[in-house]
């Protein structure tokens, strides 16, 4: 069921910040699906997911051209899905809080000179029932 950003449940918002790997879904010139294993966070407040990389990788090269994105996490049975307008950037205050938001997800990454932040704008959010539920099951 399609969910608005504005419509995070607390159960939803505890599973994006649980440490898990997700899949990052950009689009090649030719239209086709480029999707690669990344880390990511994701700001409730500017309602963007934030993935850090390096310049002249596929994914960067995709999120340039602008377009849509999708970030997807799955433990078991429970799944995200978190899609929107991506974009690269290499402004030094979004590449510093997309550094910080992995560093409290995951682990304080590595210094890179060529550090890129991809941010996708999120509009649309697909979940599993029991992550969109904003009531506990009778």
């Amino acid at each position: 069921m399609p969910s608005q950003p504005s419509d995070i449940t607390p159960p939803l918002a505890a599973f994006i910040t649980e440490r898990h790997l997700a899949s990052l879904t950009t689009l090649r010139a030719d239209g086709s699906p480029h999707v690669v294993p990344v880390g990511f966070s994701y700001d409730p407040a500017t309602r963007e997911v934030r993935i850090i990389t390096f310049d002249g990788c596929q994914k960067v090269t995709n999120a340039r051209r602008g377009g849509r994105a999708a970030v997807s996490q799955v433990d078991g049975g429970r799944w995200v899905t978190l899609e929107g307008v991506i974009r690269a950037t290499t402004d030094p205050d979004e590449v510093a809080a997309a550094v910080n938001g992995y560093a409290a997800r995951y682990r304080q990454p590595k210094e890179r000179p060529d550090r890129v932040a991809l941010v996708i704008t999120v509009d649309r959010i697909l979940a599993s029932r029991a992550l969109l539920a904003t009531e506990e099951p009778a």
